[in-house]
């Protein structure tokens, strides 16, 4: 199969498999690796020597590891420096230990076993991390202690990545002496890069950012990215620390988002070449003839992280069933696992049936990770019996009085206290629910009615007495949360009126057919608002500008709704879904359109509607449909992107 040919297979592969896994809602890595196995040779051999795949694949964990710096924050660390260095410090210390002296007793050399040991010490940040932020149990003590172990484990990569390839040396001594030189190398590089990064990058950006020009900016950022890992190279140091030092240097600046979000595209799209050529290593082989022993080392290696992290927890002043579930939820191996198994695997380091068992158990044991988030405190709190149950007495409204009639606000934000604030000026009682502790406990120290949690759990909702509320408010602006929640509330409470804040138009449709009785799109009603200002500063009668508002609220914001598009226009796969466009079409005089009447031309059929029709340099906002088009004029038509594009088409061509 030729070089060509080669890529091309792989692509599908991995398409396939990226698509499938993530409509079982498992980890994109996860279907890289599988796509890998598959291409490889010891699966369907398509991917041979014609292509050099690991030299790009480098380039992959260069940009992970600069927006990994990107997000290291000192600031941060000193603020949980508790939690990291009593806890975090010493889980990855003690874990590298253990497990070091038991591939050791398995038979395995000193330096095969400290890279084993550091492979399965890691924990998975990306996996952990999402999950948490998506069930909003990063607000909890064991989320946040999660989070602070996490935070040193990224520290400890970098050292790791350092000294694996220094292991692979003949001699202890040699060993020590190399490390010794990576030591004095890298506190010079360090000292460049630093100075580089406080007095020359900041001007660099500044005078590129002047410019305007996107690709300008990328480029320069993958110019840093590149310069800086080619300077700790020719050091004789690993790529991967001078793109973390660049990342961390840019990190503190106004630039970090825009960074992070020009580099994104090209580290998944490498980072998943590198994970895909992870895969062309593991013998499938191997892993079908020896399921329990692979079965085995993930439930060996999961069992001692999860106990080492909670006798840690313990011994810094936590809960046992704070400490149990961040056990739980760290006990899997980490994608930064994967890339040691790489590095290891090319210095010959590692054999080939110590690589396959290791990537086989790292893969299931991230498999089953979300799972193991969205249950470890359930599970913690059974184990453990703790009488402590930390912000689960917040589950509770303090003042047991029965409620009738009530508000119940989802989100307990600005927007939530605000509308409080009124209700309680109208004698109208409320209660809110909302996922920040802190912010639960102020609030309940003032003597407010608010719940800790989330506000899709049924039990938070029945103890709001959903079923006796007259209302129930969805005060925060994420619409994937705030489907969750209503369709939640109208399974518990058919006829409870639900009325939903969002931040635009995009997810309306949704919010509707979940259940919503009203969504105010903030975007929109600022819209308004700001017209109504406007109209009034122009002259126009204030009832006029009343009955205009009204309308449109009435009307669902229908004249809002489609925009012209912008050279920065969001065009994801997920966002042209929803939005909705304004697009105009000249009719010439070979289009179909002429001489048609608009109801024949049936838009409606096509999910299509004309908000202005333009003649003769005159504007009809919604024409009547036996109006007659003719040449030159201009219809301004709104909907998705795709139905407009078939619209266009139609009215020139036909059907």
């Amino acid at each position: 199969m030729t070089g060509h040919l080669e890529i091309l297979a792989i692509l599908t592969i991995a398409v396939f498999c990226v698509w499938l896994f993530r409509r079982l809602h498992l980890p994109a890595i996860l279907a890289y690796l599988v796509a890998g196995m598959l291409v490889g040779e010891h699966g369907l051999a398509w991917a041979q020597e014609h292509v050099d795949y690991e030299h790009f694949a480098e380039l992959g964990i260069v940009f992970l590891l600069f927006t990994l710096g990107l997000e290291f924050s000192v600031p941060k660390l000193m603020a949980m420096r508790h939690l990291v260095f009593a806890v975090g410090s010493l889980q990855v210390g003690i874990s590298l230990v253990l497990f070091t002296v038991a591939a050791m007793l398995f038979g395995q050399s000193f330096t095969t076993a400290i890279v084993i040991g550091g492979i399965i010490a890691l924990s998975s940040t990306a996996i952990v991390i999402r999950q948490l932020s998506e069930s909003g149990g990063i607000k909890r003590k064991s989320g946040q202690l999660s989070v602070a172990i996490l935070l040193f484990q990224d520290i400890a990569v970098v050292p790791l990545l350092i000294i694996t390839p220094m292991l692979a040396q003949d001699t202890g001594f040699t060993m020590v002496w190399a490390l010794l030189v990576a030591l004095v190398k890298g506190v010079l590089v360090v000292g460049l890069l630093f100075f580089a990064g406080k007095w020359l990058l900041p001007r660099l950006f500044n005078l590129v950012a002047q410019v305007r020009t996107d690709e300008l900016f990328v480029l320069t950022t993958l110019l840093v990215t590149l310069v800086a890992s080619s300077l700790t190279q020719s050091f004789g140091l690993s790529m991967a620390l001078g793109a973390f030092l660049a990342g961390m240097m840019l990190g503190e600046s106004q630039y970090k988002h825009q960074l992070e979000a020009d580099i994104r595209p090209y580290r998944d799209i490498l980072l998943g070449l590198f994970f895909v050529t992870v895969g062309m290593k593991l013998d499938v082989g191997y892993l079908i003839s020896s399921p329990l022993q692979i079965i085995g080392v993930m439930l060996a290696f999961m069992a001692i992280k999860v106990l080492v992290i909670y006798v840690l927890a313990l011994r810094a002043g936590e809960h046992k069933k704070d400490a149990l579930a961040s056990g739980l939820m760290l006990a899997q191996m980490g994608e930064f696992g994967f890339v040691l198994i790489a590095l290891a695997s090319q210095v010959n380091l590692l054999p080939l049936d110590v690589a396959s068992l290791l990537l086989g158990a790292g893969v299931i044991s991230m498999a089953v990770t979300p799972y193991m988030v969205d249950n470890a405190r359930k599970w913690a709190g059974r184990f453990t019996k703790d009488k402590h149950k930390g912000y689960d007495e917040l589950n509770e409204l303090p003042e047991q009085a029965e409620l009738e009639n009530h508000v119940i606000i989802c989100g307990f934000g600005r927007i939530g206290q605000t509308v409080s604030r009124f209700l309680k000026q109208e004698k109208i009682d409320f209660v809110a629910i909302d996922i920040d502790p802190l912010r639960t406990t102020k609030a309940r120290e003032a003597g407010e009615n608010v719940l800790f949690g989330s506000s899709s759990q049924a039990e938070l909702l029945e103890a709001a007495h959903l079923d006796k509320a007259r209302l129930v408010v969805i005060a925060f602006g994420e619409d994937k949360k705030s489907i969750e929640i209503t369709q939640k509330v109208r399974s518990l409470a058919p006829n409870v009126p639900i009325l939903v804040r969002t931040r635009n138009d995009a997810q309306l449709d949704a919010l509707k057919d979940a259940g919503a009785n009203e969504v105010v799109p903030e975007s929109l009603e600022g819209s308004l608002m700001l017209v109504s200002q406007v109209l009034s500063l122009t002259g126009v009668p204030f009832a006029r500008i009343v009955r205009h508002v009204q309308k449109e609220r009435k009307n669902h914001y229908n004249h809002l709704h489609g925009f012209f598009q912008g050279e920065h226009t969001d065009m994801s796969p997920d966002a042209i879904e929803r939005i909705e466009f304004a697009h105009g079409v000249l009719l010439t005089e070979n289009s179909y359109a002429v001489g048609k009447t608009i109801e024949s031309l049936d838009f409606t059929s096509r999910r299509v509607d004309i908000i202005v029709l333009k003649r003769n340099g005159i504007e009809s906002e919604q024409p009547v449909g036996t109006t007659v088009l003719q040449e030159q004029d201009t219809l301004v038509l709104r909907g998705k992107p795709r139905r407009v594009e078939r619209a266009e088409h139609f009215i020139h061509e036909g059907s």
